[in-house]
């Protein structure tokens, strides 16, 4: 937990002082990208807590989801057809999943101290 702690530190003061911009074209892969990123985190997150996580395990899902989804989303793009559509679809609602399974576990944990 400390080192998810420290990580999201270093990672809002980088992007504070690196304004690092992009060209609005690649405005579609790059959140296609960070949805399928925040899928990973959650996931994560919802191993930990079910003390199943693995470094390997997460580090290859976080850049191959996002690495993936982008491809998708420039594949759809080239063929002319929303596929990046499927990226949103699967990641979101992974996301919501992995969301409502946080919660539920931290609920439960906190029940089990009361």
């Amino acid at each position: 937990m400390f080192y998810a702690i420290i990580g999201t530190l270093i990672g809002v003061v980088v992007g504070l002082l690196l304004p690092i911009t992009y060209s609005p074209t690649y405005a579609l892969y790059v959140s296609v990208a960070i949805l399928a990123c925040l899928d990973s985190v959650f996931g994560g997150v919802r191993a930990n807590l079910e003390d199943k996580f693995d470094v390997k395990i997460f580090i290859s899902g976080f850049f191959g989801n996002a690495i993936l989804a982008a491809f998708l989303a420039y594949i759809g793009d080239r063929l002319g057809v929303p596929l990046y559509y499927a990226a949103i679809f699967t990641f979101g609602s992974r996301l919501f999943e992995n969301f409502a399974t946080i919660r539920r576990l931290l609920l439960f944990k906190n029940k089990e101290k009361q």
